[in-house]
């Protein structure tokens, strides 16, 4: 038999997320390369390393005991977790929410945008009746495989120099219809600042145009802010779209705590902004999963207002800041042209060129892997723009980083 057959033609065209399609090799390759004295570093996944912090893990085995704490939640999230999300959106951002209509809990924000997409979009089978979601390129790899899985249409928004990483929405759109696309078929804008990969930030100014540009030609506005709290300087702080005059009128957004606060496992996040958008995402919801589990809840929504959380996440920000130095001087020694101006205060990630002698991101990629046994991402898994460019996280030891750079030395890899 033939099960396969029973996939739609996108999910039969997806291949495995690049991450683990990276992990997959690198654990191939392992025992090859701890003969040589090259066991893998990773500088692939944008996760954490660090423990979560100890109050956070303290507090959630005390809840553990409390009665009914193991029983069902509710999709929308307990009461006690949506009034903390409001009060940390007030404090961190100056944005006042309602926690009935305008919050609503997610397991994780990755989980919450792939349904969102499901949920505003109609697969169709013709390419230009196809529901057209404009997404920065590069972009998060899974925003591709969300909408390509829905049956719609990635519709790239280049992220360039040239541009200052902001990209006109108006001429994009024009574009779209010149392609052949319906205008009612445009659905969604999907920005991401601070960006994964590049790391790169935004302005208001640039906001509002988006803000501005959405209202115009009715279209939903989807900012990721899954790295809002990841920054090196107070004067370049991330911001909320809701502190912009008219965001919660086309807008929402999406926010995780498995960044700043290193519980990539645990799966939790929330959408919040415009109550007709959260509400109508809430009834899909409500029929997929039966919320997060209140222990969780219950803990983490106590560490969004703690002093002790906004201490862990500046000491954190502190550590990424050593980090990305140890890694920026070391490229720098290796022939990499980064000007200062360049180098992002926000994220845990560099995005560098790669050498010119190589040919594709990917040849690059796989040759640092088989010989020096440092794990890379090649740019062109997050958009045909990132072709020529790889990402690394700088997240493992300040003794690993160091040790991937005395591997370039060793083994020759320098940008010329």
């Amino acid at each position: 038999m033939n099960l396969e057959k029973l996939f739609n033609k996108e999910v039969m065209s997806l291949d495995t997320y690049i991450m683990f399609r990276l992990k997959e090799i690198t654990t191939k390759l392992t025992p090859e390369l701890k003969a040589k004295n090259r066991a893998p570093i990773s500088l692939s996944m944008g996760a954490p390393t660090a423990n979560p912090p100890k109050v956070l893990i303290d507090r959630l085995k005390e809840i553990l005991d409390e009665d009914g704490i193991h029983t069902y939640s509710t999709p929308k999230g307990e009461l006690y977790f949506r009034k903390a999300i409001a009060q940390r959106m007030q404090k961190r951002f100056g944005v006042e929410l309602d926690p009935e209509t305008e919050i609503f809990s997610l397991v994780g924000s990755k989980e919450g945008i792939a349904n969102l997409v499901r949920f505003i979009t109609t697969p169709k089978e013709n390419e230009l009746d196809k529901d057209v979601i404009m997404v920065p390129d590069p972009c998060y790899a899974s925003y591709l495989q969300f909408i390509q899985c829905s049956g719609a249409k990635a519709y790239s928004m280049p992220l360039t120099a040239e541009n200052d990483f902001k990209p006109d929405p108006e001429a994009i759109y024009n574009q779209i219809i010149k392609d052949g696309y319906k205008a009612e078929n445009i659905k969604a804008i999907f920005i991401n600042y601070p960006n994964n990969p590049m790391g790169v930030s935004t302005t208001k100014e640039y906001i509002k145009t988006i803000i501005d540009f959405c209202k115009k030609h009715d279209i939903l506005l989807v900012s990721d802010a899954a790295y809002c709290d990841l920054y090196f300087a107070e004067d370049e702080k991330p911001f909320s779209i809701f502190e912009i005059d008219g965001a919660k009128d086309v807008g929402i957004e999406f926010y995780s705590f498995s960044k700043p606060y290193a519980v990539t496992g645990w799966r939790l996040g929330w959408v919040c902004g415009n109550s007709e958008v959260v509400q109508r995402f809430g009834k899909g919801k409500s029929t997929i999963d039966n919320g997060i589990f209140k222990a969780l809840q219950k803990a983490c929504g106590e560490i969004l207002n703690s002093e002790e959380g906004d201490k862990y996440i500046e000491e954190g920000n502190k550590g990424y800041k050593r980090k990305q130095a140890i890694m920026v001087k070391g490229f720098r020694e290796l022939g990499w042209p980064i000007d200062e101006k360049s180098v992002p205060h926000t994220t845990f990630y560099l995005w560098l060129p790669i050498p010119k002698r190589y040919k594709s991101a990917f040849d690059f990629c796989e040759d640092v892997l088989k010989t020096s046994g440092v794990v890379l991402v090649p740019g062109n898994a997050f958009g045909v723009h990132g072709e020529g460019f790889f990402r690394l996280s700088f997240v493992c030891s300040d003794e690993q980083l160091q040790e991937v750079i005395d591997r370039f030395k060793a083994d020759g890899f320098t940008f010329n």
